[in-house]
């Protein structure tokens, strides 16, 4: 299997997308897991079973696997859009991490409509991550 796949580069960004909401997140890495675990509940973007620990948080930060639950990258796309600092993604493999949270965070009926969703600062940085997303999503539906 090629490395340079959507879902493998998918995978690989998640740590990225917690980097950066980790970096940019105004509290102590505590206080950020546990943002992070009831924006999950309340967003209902996942059930996590326990608040997970700053330590915690950081090792996902760091895991370049992506094995982290994926209610908490989900959770950090959906606050990320919110920051007025308007962040976008670092790399190419964060790019695709965003998309495929993205897709999974809401219900779009097309391409066009999950692009058009977008806030306005991410429609050029996510256009070609969102569109490998959509086909990857699209790829993984049974008829």
């Amino acid at each position: 299997m090629p490395q340079d796949d959507f879902y493998t580069k998918m995978r690989a960004g998640l740590s990225a997308l917690l980097r950066q909401w980790r970096s940019l997140g105004q509290a102590n890495s505590d206080q950020l897991a546990l943002i992070l675990a009831e924006t999950a509940r309340v967003a209902k973007l996942g059930t996590p079973d326990a608040t997970p620990s700053g330590a915690t948080l950081e090792e996902w930060s760091q895991d370049e696997l992506g094995e982290m639950p994926l209610w908490a990258p989900r959770t950090a796309v959906f606050l990320l859009n919110q920051m007025p600092a308007r962040p976008t993604p670092e790399s190419d493999a964060e790019a695709c991490a965003w998309a495929y949270c993205w897709l999974r965070n809401r219900s779009f009926d097309s391409l066009q409509a999950a692009h058009d969703a977008l806030p306005a600062h991410l429609k050029a940085p996510l256009q070609e991550a969102l569109e490998a997303a959509w086909r990857d999503q699209q790829g993984l539906r049974l008829v």
